[in-house]
């Protein structure tokens, strides 16, 4: 009975080139004097075309996997027909990590199986033989490659060979259907090798438990540190999943190395009041240096509202704010009595966690419709006055490394003034360089846009990003961007990022503006 849905589909496809001829003879018929019958060439392409494409499908799907030894690890390596690429690292039962490391028509799959009890447990009772693991890894994730590779022509070759001979029933067109699926498979890794990016392994998406464990990627002084990228990082996936699987009730908590100053980035939290437990969380977890709020905390600015602010003071983090177009005067005035709080405001500067940190608030107060705002012209005008104050503390011998504004367009005027810009308002994340240097980085809600989650068809997710930097420089190294399912949701996803400056072997950049003392080389090893 399992078999006739297989057979009616086989019987079906046999018959889509005759059914399309047919429907074209209907069309257009022949000339009297034409008795015999002439396919189209590209009729006939397409059919070969979709045989030899269906063909290698299901041979990679019956038989194009291997299972490979990796380290402590049993794992299983699939190709898999892919309109991105890059590499999916299923560890079940804690989640999965993307890379993003080659772009051709097919993905790479490695799915952890299982633990083994021997091999993990000698690791852990015997330490010192993780200083071979990185050679052990690299060649058993080469062997397995190699074994992929080749099972994976044998399975595209039988399966559109095979496929091929059922549907034409002429031995020759079905090893041309063969070749071609050779040809095809050729073709994609020929394309997956040539834009190879083993940095790939620095910048993974995480989902599921995976995202509460950064740990995996290890910490930022090593990422910029290390030049045998491609091996260690392997390496280290593996070491710190072993350990994942040795306290699965209990995931390793965050060390981060002791010469990096970690900044969590909030904004917009708009009065969603989980938003302080996930702070608190991150505060903890990621043994956070200083917390950055860039404003609309609130959502009307009313003094009824300011008591939502009390939890603040047990965050266990300086905290640093900046008004937003939803904050007032008196949320102003309520935070900085807040004995952690640090208000900037009209280009002040602090110095808090050995980062010297200048903003302002935003210029317009929304909520109150007897004021006319004047949008972004009032916007340019506040960041033109904070580009100011950047230069003058510059000229006085303090620069500053972080300014601070709410809405983006203020930001922007500040660039060639600072080497970091954080800004939010727009309620979803970005970065980028500007003209002159300064790097913009944009949070999005921190509040999953508040009670604004319900108004469309899906709930905004909860944002907020912890920044690298490093403690002679004071310029940024790396930033992990965290993002939580909204309303109702429990997904998560923690992405490393990494400057492009700071890509191993790269030099340190933006430089530093004119007429700003130099910054510290970074130094390697």
């Amino acid at each position: 009975m399992a078999r006739v849905p297989a057979v009616a589909a086989l019987s079906a496809l046999r018959n889509i080139p005759s059914a399309v001829g047919r429907h074209h003879r209907a069309r257009r018929p022949r000339p009297a004097g034409d008795l015999t019958l002439q396919p189209r060439p590209y009729l006939r392409a397409l059919g070969l075309a979709a045989v030899v494409l269906m063909g290698a499908w299901l041979g990679l799907l019956v038989v194009g996997n291997v299972r490979v030894p990796v380290g402590p690890m049993d794992t299983r390596m699939t190709l898999r027909p892919s309109l991105t690429g890059g590499t999916k690292i299923n560890v079940s039962p804690l989640g999965s990590l993307e890379l993003k490391s080659h772009t051709a028509p097919i993905r790479l799959d490695v799915d952890v199986d299982r633990l083994d009890p021997v091999r993990s447990q000698a690791l852990v009772d015997h330490p010192e033989r993780l200083s071979g693991l990185q050679d052990e890894v690299t060649r058993d994730v080469e062997h397995g490659t190699l074994d992929l590779a080749l099972r994976s022509c044998v399975a595209v070759v039988s399966g559109a060979t095979a496929l091929g001979l059922a549907v034409y029933r002429r031995p020759r067109r079905a090893l041309g259907a063969g070749g071609l699926a050779l040809a095809l498979l050729a073709a994609s890794g020929g394309a997956a090798y040539a834009t190879w990016n083993p940095n790939s392994v620095l910048e993974p998406k995480f989902s599921g438990l995976l995202s509460s464990a950064p740990s995996v990627v290890g910490n930022a002084r090593s990422i910029v540190t290390e030049f045998d990228v491609y091996q260690k990082e392997l390496a280290r996936l593996v070491t710190n999943v072993t350990k994942l699987y040795d306290v699965t009730s209990t995931l390793p908590a965050y060390r981060p190395d002791p010469t990096t100053i970690r900044v969590l980035h909030v904004s917009d939290i708009h009065l969603n009041p989980a938003s302080w437990k996930i702070i608190s969380s991150l505060v903890e977890q990621y043994d956070i240096s200083v917390i950055v709020d860039s404003g609309d905390t609130m959502d009307h600015g009313s003094a009824a509202e300011n008591p939502f602010l009390d939890p603040i003071k047990d965050l266990g983090a300086p905290y640093i704010w900046v008004r937003g177009n939803h904050d007032s005067a008196t949320t102003q005035r309520y935070l900085s009595h807040i004995r952690n709080v640090r208000v900037l405001d009209n280009g002040k500067a602090v110095t808090v966690a050995g980062l010297r940190f200048a903003g302002t608030g935003d210029p317009q107060y929304t909520p109150d419709r007897a004021v006319k705002a004047q949008g972004d012209p009032a916007e340019r005008m506040a960041g033109i006055r904070l580009a100011s104050a950047l230069r003058d503390q510059r000229e006085a011998g303090t620069p500053v490394d972080i300014a601070i504004a709410h809405n983006p367009v203020a930001a922007r005027e500040t660039d060639g003034t600072v080497p970091l810009v954080l800004a939010g308002h727009i309620h979803h994340e970005a970065t980028e360089v500007m003209k002159l240097g300064t790097r913009l980085r944009i949070e999005g809600s921190t509040g999953g846009s508040g009670l604004r989650a319900v108004d469309d068809g899906s709930p905004d997710p909860v944002q907020a990003s912890v920044l690298y930097l490093d403690r002679d420089t004071r310029r940024l190294q790396a930033w992990d961007e965290i993002e939580l399912g909204g309303l109702g949701l429990t997904t998560a996803q923690v992405s490393r990022h990494l400057p492009k400056e700071n890509q191993p072997g790269a030099t340190p950049s933006p430089t530093p503006p004119t007429g700003s003392p130099a910054p510290s080389p970074i130094r390697f090893g």
